[in-house]
């Protein structure tokens, strides 16, 4: 479980042009908060989305989404140490849901399923695209997080195998 938060602005691509050429881009500052949290298993995303703020309502308004459509009787969420998600309010409505909640270490976003979720969104719905509207940038987002192609969702599936790097048979070098 993790938020993005997507800003409307330029999204920087190349261009190779033997003319001057002018693209449009946004110029707008205003943001579109996902919440996400992923099913390693069966990748279903369970989203809350706002364009305030993400906090332990936010928080709580998605445990129970996750408590509504799980299997178990037990659920497991991994989670960064965002201030929203470590309070109190956040650890009492886990616990009447039977939620766990177990924080990564700082500064480890790399173990985090859904941040290749977050990165695949931005590729696909905003790297070198222009939307005129704060409602068509919205859209596009929805549509790559709660997408129905085949196509994309097999490369989808690709990106959130369970696979990390293994350090085991890296040689550490005295200096």
């Amino acid at each position: 479980m993790d938020a993005a938060h997507f800003v409307q602005g330029s999204f920087l691509g190349c261009l190779w042009s033997k003319t001057k050429i002018f693209i449009p881009s946004s110029s707008g500052r205003r943001r579109y908060n996902v919440l996400g949290a992923l099913n390693a298993i069966t990748k279903e995303v369970i989203t809350v989305e706002n364009e305030g703020y993400i906090n332990s309502e936010s928080v709580g308004e998605l445990l129970i989404k996750i408590a509504h459509r799980r299997i178990n009787d037990k659920t497991t969420l991994i989670l960064d140490n965002a201030k929203y998600q470590t309070c109190d309010a956040v650890n009492n409505i886990a616990k009447e849901l039977n939620i766990d909640l177990l924080f990564l270490p700082p500064y480890s976003p790399n173990l985090n399923l859904i941040e290749r979720l977050w990165k695949f969104v931005k590729k696909h719905a905003l790297n070198s695209k222009y939307y005129s509207t704060f409602d068509e940038f919205k859209k596009a987002i929805c549509n790559v997080v709660h997408t129905d192609n085949i196509e994309l969702i097999k490369e989808r599936e690709d990106l959130l195998s369970l696979k990390f790097q293994d350090f085991n048979k890296a040689k550490i070098s005295s200096g």
